[in-house]
């Protein structure tokens, strides 16, 4: 492939094998494969991508450790607005790899433990995990940029009230306030 950057990432891999070989990783995974992952978020486009970049080594203590970056674009729901709000997740990490409880409970306080097989270590559910981590638990879109903004205006007083540039939509009852102006 002449593009690694769209490789996909591989499903399971023997992340023993690839610390001792000093390995990266560098791939792509469709979200839309994600389930849980999808269905936390209001929605994924049409052929969205993770990118991801997996460093496997050993440290000083002969740990196995990995260590990530991953970028995936998404749409969540502002929760001022309810309306979409398109970003992008982003999400560095280091785990480290064991196979049981015990060793998870001997890693250093900075390390994650990531429970994996012997031989095999599920990449995109260690992904997905990772992710379902950076994800806001309160996102809205910035102040300036959320259609609510009209309404923060004039419950959160900032000093200087700010006149929104499009048109005012007509409130329903300025008709019926019109009405009592007129039967005096």
């Amino acid at each position: 492939m002449s593009n690694a950057s769209h490789a996909g990432l591989p499903k399971t891999v023997d992340p023993y094998r690839l610390a001792e070989q000093n390995s990266t990783l560098e791939g792509v995974i469709p979200l839309g494969k994600l389930s849980r992952f999808r269905e936390a978020v209001l929605g994924i486009d049409e052929g969205a991508e993770c990118s991801v970049k997996l460093s496997f080594y050993m440290d000083g203590e002969r740990r196995r450790i990995v260590s990530g970056e991953l970028e995936a674009p998404v749409s969540l729901e502002c929760q001022r607005c309810l309306g979409a709000m398109r970003t992008t997740l982003v999400s560095r990490f280091t785990l480290g790899l064991v196979t049981s409880d015990e060793q998870a409970q001997q890693l250093p306080k900075e390390l994650e433990p990531f429970l994996t097989d012997d031989f095999s270590a599920d990449l995109w559910s260690m992904v997905e995990d990772e992710l379902l981590l950076v994800l806001p638990p309160f996102p809205t879109h910035d102040r300036n940029e959320c259609p609510a903004r009209e309404d923060l205006e004039a419950y959160e007083p900032d000093g200087s009230r700010v006149e929104p540039d499009e048109p005012k939509k007509e409130n329903p009852f300025s008709v019926l306030a019109d009405l009592k102006k007129t039967k005096h």
